[in-house]
């Protein structure tokens, strides 16, 4: 199991990549568009890198849902190696069986 505030922290920038989301994506095509004035696109980009450091998307952390492990996760279910074998043995997750050969 992972530090509940190694959990939290990912949470709070995933509400901050949220909040931030449209604003971020507008400053950036203004930065981007090459037709502005380079006066235009440089306060953009100096207001761009004002805001919050986590409200990047780049800064989320792909968490396991159950364990919050942040290694071997599986992007289908959600969830890492670990806790997707446990409940596969179990019988929880339907069509999945342990491989034998």
């Amino acid at each position: 199991m992972a530090k509940k505030s190694a959990i939290e922290r990912n949470d709070k920038r995933k509400r901050l990549v949220i909040k931030f989301a449209a604003k971020r994506a507008a400053l950036k095509a203004v930065a981007r568009d090459r037709d502005l004035p380079i006066e235009e696109r440089i306060a953009a980009q100096l207001k761009l890198s004002a805001l919050p450091r986590n409200s990047a998307a780049i800064r989320v952390r792909n968490r396991c849902e159950l364990t919050g492990r942040p290694r071997g996760y599986y992007r289908k279910v959600k969830m890492s190696r670990i806790a997707l074998r446990e409940l596969a043995n179990q019988g929880m997750i339907p069509g999945m069986t342990k491989s034998s050969w």
